[in-house]
């Protein structure tokens, strides 16, 4: 009996001494992530920490809107930018395993309009250089920033909204539909169709980070599904993961929980909705991105509710390696997946950066991290690397 009690004292201790170790780093991870809000004079974000069970550190700092003092919380719902890239990348795995077609396919043979890069006619674009970057399709930023659709109201900042049409963003495309834009954009026949809107070198051969390429392998699950892209993540993704809260589009989601998207502390923007909105249109929370956020740990330790376990391998093998790597790609901090970044520090994931947004999404079999905030900012080290720090930690 005596022997008994001694080890659940025992028990009782460590138990105690554990919580309150991990209560120090919580207090700590919160002082950093204060002091880099306060350093960075942002409007308002939010920070989620999960493990393969759930949430397991949510905090928020700040205003989605400053002028009303609406506080901005896990259920904050905003664009993710480019955080958005990783869900054609599940949707791409979806589709091989309908027998769409595979990474190697040469997009010509889906594509109702043929695509060339006009420097290099007799070699083919695949999936594969769509989803890795390396495609040789260009975003021409002159034509691109004009795809945005913003929506004016009473809270717009004009003076802000002067600043994003003096740098391209005047929207005014005549046909603003994903198919009609990536026709007009890649086609030779195209009204927006330039041969600058292709790299000077060989598909394949060069890493030229690319919004509407991105787009376009989202366009061919449309055509091989015959429905929509938003559709099919919201049949495959969205609705078996009960996220929703969330979509493609500003009539998808509570505008009353969106944030207001600043320029700057005192500028908000106008809010918006993207032509080529796979590549980065999607507006979820941080409370419901973390539920995409457990499967993918989840999916990394052979428990994936949407893969198959063959798809998650595919989607997380390094697509090259530093004696393989294309032109253009430093793979000293990370290399590609499916889309995905596999960093050399073991997390997986992707950043987001668009007018008033800033995201990042990261994991690995353990843990997951996930920031949103209602600015851009070039430099998010001061959340992310305490983020880093601590969350293995606290995610046990």
């Amino acid at each position: 009996m005596k022997k008994i009690i001694l080890i659940l004292n025992f028990l009782i201790i460590l138990c105690f001494k554990t919580l309150f170790a991990q209560r120090e780093e919580i207090d700590s991870l919160n002082y950093k992530l204060t002091q880099a809000f306060i350093n960075t004079k942002i409007p308002g974000f939010t920070v989620v920490i999960t493990n393969r069970k759930g949430i397991v550190y949510e905090k928020s700092w700040g205003f989605a809107d400053n002028y009303k003092r609406i506080s901005y919380t896990t259920e904050t719902v905003e664009n993710i930018g480019s955080v958005s890239k990783t869900f054609i990348a599940v949707a791409l795995m979806k589709a091989i395993e309908l027998g769409y077609f595979t990474l190697e396919t040469n997009i010509n043979d889906i594509l109702p309009f043929k695509v060339i890069n006009p420097n290099f006619p007799n070699i083919p674009i695949t999936i594969k250089q769509l989803s890795t970057h390396t495609s040789s399709i260009i975003d021409n930023d002159s034509v691109y920033h004009k795809s945005y659709k913003f929506t004016i109201t009473d809270s717009t900042n004009q003076k802000a909204y002067s600043i994003l049409r003096e740098n391209g963003y005047t929207g005014g495309l005549r046909d603003t539909s994903l198919e009609t834009f990536l026709q007009n954009y890649l086609n030779i026949k195209g009204e927006i169709y330039n041969s600058r809107n292709f790299y000077k070198s060989k598909p394949g051969e060069r890493y030229n980070y690319s919004n509407i390429a991105s787009a376009l392998a989202a366009y061919l699950i449309e055509i091989k599904a015959g429905i929509s892209f938003a559709n099919f993540t919201k049949k495959y993704i969205l609705h078996p993961l009960k996220m929703y809260n969330s979509g493609w589009y500003l009539s998808d989601v509570n505008m009353k929980k969106h944030a207001l998207p600043y320029l700057d502390l005192d500028s908000s923007l106008p809010f918006y909705s993207l032509t080529t909105y796979p590549d980065g249109g999607l507006i979820t929370s941080a409370q419901e991105l973390s539920k995409y956020e457990i499967e993918m740990i989840n999916s990394l330790n052979g428990n994936s509710k949407i893969l198959s376990d063959s798809s998650v391998k595919l989607m997380f093998s390094p697509a090259f390696y530093p004696n393989t790597s294309p032109e253009n790609l430093n793979t000293s901090t990370r290399t590609k997946g499916i889309f995905w970044n596999l960093y050399t520090d073991g997390f997986i994931g992707h950043d987001g950066d668009d007018p008033g947004v800033s995201t990042n999404i990261l994991f690995n079999k353990n843990c997951g991290i996930i920031f949103m905030t209602n600015m851009y900012i070039e430099d998010r080290s001061k959340f992310i690397t305490p983020l880093k720090e601590y969350a293995n930690k606290i995610a046990q």
